[in-house]
């Protein structure tokens, strides 16, 4: 057998079917490799008992305790049988509980003075926790021998550390535990990924070793050994792959775009009536200088909210049509696709209107291409971007359909990156002779440890500066349920705005109509009497919106704004709230990115703890984008001791996006922080944390450039290109390679 195929081994040939269908269902664990990169989640040291009393309830828990009693009990008229036994360790007592045929076992095995591993779910009966019908596994024997032998088994039990493997309901920790004892020994023939010199230099163990200290630790230096190896692995393979990746990049062919002096940019700057950020002509230059390259630009552009992403990458959009190309902006939504289309055409003016009555000989067309445009303006679009009339489109995921051709695609801008599928960013970037140059930009601001990590493969540009006369925006929590009269007094200041001549938004997180609703009974499971106490619907953009125009907020205008409404109502209603027709505008999160109006100046976010940290900062970012102060107010029902309600004070009391994603992200699974959910794979990543390993990730990324650079092909280094194979598999590595 050679070398990988001990790890491509199935684990129904070594564990049995029943034991790897579990495995295969539950854990997503295939061959001897998943299990031997399935790690311990934490260790208990055999000679000290859990602690009995901090058991959380409604959560499946592993324990080491005592037997102090055992008792059959009957019911039923001596019918039913019911084995309670309960255990100690010394801090608290524990009852479990056994009915049936399957009190048998357990009473002959748990006698006073027996020690053993029990996994269970806690629940409550007659206010004792219990676990019901919990596995177990015997971890001493009684001894009628010499003292001195017992004495012995003890330390030697005592001295030993027992892995706690993520396990679920149908495979206890300590069966996975014997299933690794199975595959253990093909950790020998581990392929070791790091170039010999690295490990030596850097001072890891090898491999194999690794596997086997992370399984089977004598010591807590074992673990931490393993631990650092293995970290280290997960890190440098991805950096070697996205490495790779940024090397890949420099060998394709794209058109150089440099700028021309006197064409559309210097008419456009011209016409602005602000000067650029030190930030904004920092970014300006990075972004420039890759379009006069030839080979294609890779660049992630991320910055706060309001700090003019939208002006830098036009921009970069008029170089490219100066030099003969064409540019596509590629937006997630229609309402922001109309609404970067209104300011680009506003900012622009005459310039806009190449070719048309009026329109400037230095100018362009700048078109919009959505999926419900008439069929009359939609031809004519085509057409424009065909024929090369139109310099700049903007548009949604339409632009990507077959029959959109361009005369010459020079540069790619896709703004929010985060919620386009990579199919689609690649299927756009494909309508290019060559490769276009490619911008992606959001507003989300990423840490920069991510960064290295998801975005790996892009150059960053960040723009941390917010432009001259943006203003500060105050955030408080207004706890609707504790007190209500806050509530009251966050609607007299909505009055007190707009009575000041200014606007404001209230966003709910439901749109409230039929459709809705149908979709709500479809996708509903049954729930529980308590859950339905608890859990109420969403606040809806058409109830509140209802509630406001004939309760606190009489007298104004209220309007509305949802993703249902036909294109042609969004847009009207968005430009009426822009030119000052509407003063509350009702919606629902299509207002999260990209609408600009500068005299909105206050937000209500109604169940506010139903949004994420990185959400509620881009909807504040709404307000606050003219002269007078911004005022935004998250109103939740949650109780003050939730985590939801700890999430909103931290909101509250930051306007620091890259601090509020770094809280997000350590709140939520580092799966979704790799985009597993768009790449439809399982992260690689099990010891490395993208949050926590900076330091790590920095070096792995500089050691990843130094061997890529010296042979792209990894020709000298076959175990490395073993191991990218392994860890990111053809799903992953596709995902990596379309950017």
């Amino acid at each position: 057998m050679d070398r990988v195929s001990a790890f491509d081994e199935p684990l129904k040939k070594l564990l049995g079917g029943a034991t790897a269908k579990v495995m295969a269902e539950h854990l997503d664990l295939h061959t001897v490799g998943d299990l031997l990169h399935h790690y311990p989640r934490r260790y208990e040291e055999r000679g000290r008992l859990t602690a009995l009393t901090e058991l959380p309830l409604d959560e499946h828990v592993t324990v080491v305790a005592q037997v102090a009693d055992a008792r059959i009990m009957m019911f039923n008229n001596g019918r039913g049988k019911r084995l309670e036994v309960t255990l100690t360790d010394g801090s608290g007592r524990l009852q479990l509980v056994f009915f049936g045929h399957g009190v048998h076992k357990p009473h002959k095995e748990l006698l006073p003075g027996r020690r053993a591993m029990f996994a269970g779910k806690v629940s409550v009966f007659n206010r004792k926790m219990q676990l019901a019908h919990p596995t177990y596994q015997l971890l001493d024997a009684r001894h009628d021998d010499d003292p001195a032998d017992v004495t012995e088994a003890v330390d030697a039990f005592a001295g030993q550390l027992l892995p706690i493997y993520p396990a679920c309901k149908q495979l206890d920790s300590w069966r996975i535990a014997k299933a690794v004892d199975t595959v253990l020994p093909s950790a020998q023939e581990a392929v070791d990924p790091l170039p010999p010199a690295l490990r030596e230099g850097r001072g890891f163990v090898p491999l194999p070793e690794a596997l086997l200290r992370i399984h089977r630790p004598h010591t807590k230096a074992d673990i931490a050994a393993a631990r650092d190896r293995l970290r280290w692995d997960e890190a440098f393979v991805l950096q070697v792959a996205l490495a790779r990746r940024r090397y890949a990049d420099t060998q394709l062919p794209a058109v150089a775009r440099r700028p021309v002096s006197g064409g559309l940019l210097d008419a456009f700057d011209a016409k602005l009536p602000f000067t650029l950020t030190e930030g904004q002509q920092k970014v300006t230059g990075e972004i420039f200088g890759d379009l006069a390259t030839e080979h294609p630009m890779h660049r992630l552009l991320q910055g706060e909210v309001g700090s003019g992403k939208t002006m830098v990458a036009l921009r970069a959009m008029l170089t490219v049509v100066d030099a003969g190309g064409q540019a596509a902006m590629l937006a997630p939504t229609e309402v922001l696709a109309q609404q970067h289309h209104r300011s680009v055409t506003e900012m622009m003016g005459e310039l806009a209107e190449g070719g048309m009555l009026g329109g400037s000989d230095l100018g362009t067309k700048v078109v919009l291409l959505t999926g419900s445009m008439g069929t009359a303006a939609r031809r004519q679009a085509l057409l424009d971007l065909v024929t090369g009339e139109a310099g700049i489109v903007i548009g949604t995921h339409a632009l990507i359909e077959d029959k959109v051709q361009f005369h010459d695609l020079g540069l790619v801008v896709v703004d929010e990156q985060h919620r386009f599928g990579v199919e689609q960013r690649d299927a756009l970037r494909s309508k290019g002779k060559q490769p276009p140059h490619l911008l992606v930009m959001t507003a989300t601001p990423i840490p920069r440890t991510v960064a290295m990590t998801v975005f790996g493969d892009l150059e960053t540009s960040v723009l941390d500066q917010l432009p001259a006369g943006r203003s500060p925006i105050a955030s408080h929590v207004v706890p609707a349920k504790d007190k209500p009269h806050f509530l009251s007094r966050a609607w007299e200041r909505v009055r007190e705005e707009v009575e000041n001549g200014h606007q404001a938004y209230v966003v709910c997180p439901r749109i409230g109509d039929d459709a809705d609703e149908a979709g709500k009974k479809k996708g509903k499971k049954k729930a529980a009497p308590e859950d339905d106490a608890e859990k109420r619907p969403p606040l809806a953009v058409l109830d509140i919106a209802d509630q406001l125009a004939k309760g606190p907020l009489a007298g104004l205008r209220v309007e509305v704004l949802h993703g249902r409404m036909p294109p042609d109502d969004k847009d009207d209603v968005m430009r009426r709230f822009a030119a000052g027709q509407a003063d509350v505008l009702v919606a629902t999160t299509v207002i999260e990115v990209g609408v600009n109006v500068p005299n909105a100046t206050a937000m209500v976010i109604m169940d506010a703890d139903r949004f994420g940290v990185s959400q509620l900062h881009q909807l504040r970012g709404r307000v606050g984008r003219g002269s007078a102060p911004g005022l935004c107010l998250l109103v939740s029902e949650a109780h003050e001791a939730s985590p939801a309600r700890a999430r909103l004070s931290a909101v509250a009391a930051t306007l620091d996006g890259f601090e509020l994603s770094r809280i997000d992200l350590e709140q939520r699974r580092e799966g979704d922080v790799l985009g597993q959910a768009q790449s439809g794979v399982r992260s690689s990543l099990r010891v490395l944390s993208v949050i926590d390993d900076e330091e790590v990730i920095e070096a792995a990324r500089e050691e990843a450039v130094r061997v890529v650079a010296d042979d792209p092909g990894l020709e000298r280094l076959p175990e490395l290109r073993t191991a990218l194979d392994a860890l990111l598999d053809k799903d992953r590595e596709a995902y990596l390679d379309k950017g």
